[in-house]
């Protein structure tokens, strides 16, 4: 019982924050003139985008960091999490900084993001291996069983965690999608390690920072939602890939994140395909990539594509909890 009203109280204050911060964070934003650049060959009804202020992410992660620290359950799993979540952060926001204050259109350097995404990557595996609840062993979906990697396990995560981080990045494309999309997650992870504290009391902690990540993202929405407001840039995309990707792994779900986060991993996919047929034959297989511009030029309303990967979210959501 008091787990549950633990659960509540972050969710809500973690919303609470977020929304409160529009107000604040988006007028700063707006003096500062830090609006996205919309890409010449994204689709064409982006365009009216531009300028709207990005790095809105920031409201997230102090969002979550508030509701963790004033939830006064303090755990090694909690923090950690934090830290991750916090830390692929830092790595997006350094990228806006460089993109939207500084003038740099490119911002990072490719290298420069895989390094800080890797660094944290690294430590994030090695804290895995250390100290999540089952060390070096995955739960395998719909078996009920554990498989140990043992020294693959470090290097298999690392993988892992910068395919989810990137992944999420990649879904951000729509007004609300990636933030519908990881608040429906994190409940998802939220709901599981709630029963799984049944068991163990360690994934109590899981549930209750993966519980603020959802009410976070729920209060972002009123201001991401179409017609977005601000968005969260890399900032907050990366963010939320690094709190998905460590939340799995502090539970050794790491095998769970293509079925729960089955959107994250086809868009990347979707990515991936283009590229490599693109390169093979000078053809397309998809009308745009990542996916969901593959559907809004196919004549889909942007809030169509976002409400459909919503739905099939939901949908994997109930697979994910089935499978564990």
């Amino acid at each position: 019982m008091q787990l549950n009203i633990n659960i509540i109280r972050v969710i809500i204050v973690s919303f609470i924050i977020s929304l409160g911060l529009g107000p604040i964070v988006i007028p700063i934003l707006k003096r500062l003139k830090v609006g996205q650049s919309i890409r010449e060959e994204g689709p064409k009804s982006h365009i009216s985008k531009s300028g709207t202020p990005t790095m809105g992410g920031i409201m997230i992660i102090i969002a979550i960091a508030i509701a963790v620290i004033t939830s006064s359950y303090y755990t090694k799993e909690i923090w950690a999490i934090l830290f991750f979540t916090t830390g692929f952060g830092l790595v997006g926001f350094v990228d806006d900084y460089i993109k939207v204050i500084l003038r740099r259109n490119l911002g990072l350097k490719a290298y420069q993001k895989i390094l800080g995404q890797t660094f944290f990557a690294l430590l994030l595996a090695i804290y895995g291996a250390n100290y999540s609840i089952g060390g070096t062993k995955l739960l395998i979906p719909f078996v009920n069983m554990y498989i140990d990697l043992g020294p693959f396990y470090i290097p298999f995560t690392v993988f892992v965690v910068l395919g989810t981080v990137n992944s999420v990045n990649l879904t951000d494309g729509l007004d609300g999608l990636a933030s519908g999309i990881t608040l429906i997650v994190m409940a998802t992870f939220s709901l599981i390690a709630s029963n799984f504290g049944k068991i163990n009391s360690d994934y109590y902690a899981v549930s209750i920072i993966s519980a603020s990540v959802s009410g976070a993202c729920l209060g972002f929405l009123k201001y991401n939602a179409h017609p977005a407001k601000v968005f969260m840039g890399d900032t907050g995309s990366l963010a939320l890939g690094g709190a998905v990707a460590s939340v799995a792994i502090v539970m050794n779900f790491t095998l769970f994140i293509p079925i729960i986060g089955g959107i994250y991993f086809i868009e990347a996919v979707s990515v991936i395909m283009q590229v490599v047929y693109f390169k093979a034959t000078g053809k397309r297989i998809f009308r745009m990539s990542p996916l969901h511009h593959h559907f809004e030029e196919g004549g889909w309303k942007e809030t169509k594509v976002v409400a459909v990967f919503w739905i099939v979210t939901v949908i994997l959501a109930f697979i994910g909890i089935y499978a564990a």
